[in-house]
């Protein structure tokens, strides 16, 4: 059987990290084997790309540059991690796919739409997400979150930019959710933490066949 592909997308401090590992849990209680990953990362060489990429030093050669590395760490995880779990039948949630190339390196770093179509083909070809759940909040509030997250921590490469290109990162998925409804499904991630996981969960039950109850 076929396992199962669902994605969590969204800005900086809007909860991925937590409400992965919730539905993980839920999953795993109602019998399923779960592969919990994320991107960039999942395999040693993209979880080295991932270094570079957060450190700063590749943010220099450009989003075009940057779109490369992040396909090349994708093209990786995707061949070793992603399609080996879902031909065994297991779940994977990964944090983080290409809707976030297209966010953060297409529509705020002005990356080339049909170079990042390639690479998408390449990289990622028929592996697409059976769901992707795209954790909506404001950029500000996102930030204050994700600022309180790393107390005295150097914030990375992304957090570091200003609220006007994390504003529009966040457009940018709500586009996407617009444009792939079949898709998408959009959750308020300003709610309270057990609300936004319950809206997780139905929406995985409403969206993924096969799914326990």
């Amino acid at each position: 059987m076929a396992g199962k592909f669902i994605t969590f997308e969204g800005g900086e401090g809007a909860g991925k990290s937590t409400q992965i590992q919730r539905l993980a849990d839920r999953l795993t209680a109602s019998g399923r084997t779960v592969v919990l990953t994320r991107e960039p990362g999942g395999t040693a060489v993209a979880e080295s790309i991932r270094r570079l990429i957060l450190s700063g030093l590749a943010g220099e050669f450009g989003a075009d540059d940057e779109a490369i590395l992040f396909a090349a760490a994708r093209a990786d995880h995707v061949e070793r991690v992603i399609r080996p779990a879902l031909a065994a039948g297991r779940w994977v949630l990964c944090d983080r796919f290409s809707d976030s190339t297209r966010a953060y390196q297409g529509a705020a770093g002005g990356a080339d739409e049909g170079l990042l179509d390639a690479l998408d083909r390449v990289a990622v070809g028929r592996t697409q997400p059976n769901l992707t759940i795209i954790l909506d909040v404001p950029a500000e509030i996102g930030l204050a979150r994700a600022a309180a997250r790393h107390h005295n921590a150097t914030p990375d490469r992304f957090e570091r930019e200003d609220v006007a290109v994390h504003e529009l990162r966040r457009q940018a998925f709500l586009d996407i959710a617009r444009r792939e409804p079949e898709r998408c499904v959009v959750v308020d991630a300003t709610a309270e933490e057990d609300t936004v996981g319950e809206a997780v969960w139905q929406a995985v039950r409403a969206r993924v066949p096969d799914e326990a109850a």
